[in-house]
This record gives C-alpha cells, structure tokens and sequence, in this order.
C-alpha cells in the first residue's frame, strides 16, 4: 500500500512538473491577422481577386479569406458580423447598409459595364440597340428564353430596374420564357449558352466566360451608348460603432491597400486574353 502511495505521488509530482515547465514556454508564433472580405460574385469569378490579393498579403502579411455571394447576400453576411469587409455594385443597396449603421468609408475602387448577352440568331431582334429598356421591352414581347440570376446581386437588382423601367413583370412569364436560377454571374451564363437565352452580364465575367460559343454580346453597354450600364464597384468598411471586431483594422489596410496607387495599379493590369476587365476609378469615380 505505501508503495503504492508513493507511486502516485511521484506521478503526480511530474505532471505539476510538466505542466510549470509548459506554462514557462514562450508563446509560439502568433497566427498571422487574416480578413473576411465579403465580395460581389464578378470580381471572383472573373479571376480579379485571385490576381491582386496576393499582392496585398505579400506586401502586408494579412491573409484575406473571400466570400463570394450576391451583393445583397454580402451585405447580409456583413451585417451579421460574420466578414470584416466587403466589396459590392449596388449602389441603392449600399446606401441602406449605410443608413443602417453597418458601413463607413465607401469608396469606389473600379467600374466596368453590363452588357446584354443572347443567342447569336437574336429571335427578339434586339442586337444593335442602345436602349437596354427597349431591348428589355422586345425580349418580353417575342416571349425569348431570358435567364436571371435571381440571387439579390448587383447585376440582379439593376435587371429588376430595367425591367420596371420598361413597365414589365418578367415573374408572369416564369416557368416559361423567364427563368430564375437563383445563381451567380457564371452559372447564369452557363444556363444562357445551354438554352441558348439572354442574359445580362457584367462584363468582367463575360470577358473571363469560356463557353461562349452559342451566345453574342447584343447590347454592348456603354458603347451602346446607355448609361445605365455603369458597373461601378465600391469597397465598404464596417462602422466599429456597430462591429467592434478585431480584425477591422486589417480591413481597414486591405481596403486603404485597393485604392492605393499599389492596388489600383493591380486591378487596372489585370487582363483576360489581353483584355482588360476592370478600370480602376479610386482617384476619379465614375
């Protein structure tokens, strides 16, 4: 029984022992500060931020996680206080986060343009046109395949404009020639090509798009001279008043880091098959 006593107490001796000698360590490296950016689906799926934010790690040492969702889907993940960040094209929807309380800071980092896509033989005769509402207009009436996105982005909110703008319900034709995905940006586009139908694209993912061959550019947004078409691309800090996260201080880099010379130099250089996606407008919004 004693030797038994004595066994225990000397193993309990050496766990007090290990554990003072583990609390004595010095601290490991700290992990590195990492941002949830919160980002509108055509800036990833055209391959934009896969190409600059390395850059912006390289230089900072803060790694950046994307979320890529619709802009009212990014909004609501911001809101939640589930991202740090968020970067969006809906200009109405950006101004309620804002009156809200969620957002501060909202700066324009770059802008492109939509454009009407569809099937080449083009059965609602709108190619040439500059007026998106009366391409709208024409595609309603020949009752024309017509894909939406349907998933609150920015892309989908300005369809839903147009659409009102032309004083039209597409939702009467759903099921029919309307058809609602509830996707993003590049699978809109694939159920476009598979149809064939129209569809309206930002034209950063239509430029990065690789199964274009059923469907042609048929209203090409500002050269078709409506304006629209403006694609415009803001960042959005979280207001600390209402998000007291700790990593909004990084936001706060990789924010100031995009419309900086540096970042703004990154996304203007940023090309699909020599073109150009995306304008930076920091310095000069659109």
């Amino acid at each position: 029984m004693f030797h038994a006593r004595l066994a225990a107490l000397a193993v309990l001796v050496a766990l007090v022992s290990l554990a003072s000698a583990r609390a004595a360590d010095p601290p490991g490296p700290k992990e590195a500060p990492a941002v949830m950016l919160a980002s509108t689906t055509s800036v990833d799926n055209s391959g934009l931020l896969a190409a600059i934010l390395p850059g912006f790690t390289q230089a900072s040492g803060i790694a950046v996680r994307v979320l890529a969702q619709g802009t009212g889907q990014a909004l609501d993940t911001a809101r939640r206080g589930d991202a740090d960040l968020v970067l969006v094209h809906d200009p109405e929807a950006e101004d309620k986060f804002i009156a809200e309380g969620h957002g501060i800071r909202r700066r324009q980092i770059a802008w492109n343009d939509y454009i009407l896509v569809g099937p080449a033989g083009d059965p609602a005769q709108i190619g040439g046109g500059q007026d998106a509402v009366a391409a709208f207009t024409a595609i309603a009436q020949a009752k024309a395949a017509f894909v939406s996105r349907g998933d609150r982005s920015g892309t989908n909110e300005l369809e839903l404009r147009l659409w009102r703008a032309a004083g039209i319900d597409p939702k009467s034709g759903a099921g029919s020639w309307y058809r609602d995905i509830g996707g993003g940006m590049g699978q809109a586009l694939n159920a476009a090509a598979a149809m064939p139908a129209y569809t309206l694209s930002d034209r950063g993912t239509w430029l990065s798009f690789r199964n274009k061959a059923p469907l042609a550019i048929l209203v090409p947004g500002l050269a078709a001279g409506d304006p629209r078409l403006i694609n415009r691309y803001h960042v959005i800090e979280l207001n600390p008043a209402s998000h007291p996260q700790v990593r909004l201080d990084a936001a706060h880099r990789l924010a100031a880091w995009l419309v900086s010379p540096e970042g703004q130099a990154a996304i203007g250089a940023f090309r699909v098959a020599g073109e150009q996606l995306f304008y930076p407008s920091a310095a000069a919004p659109r």
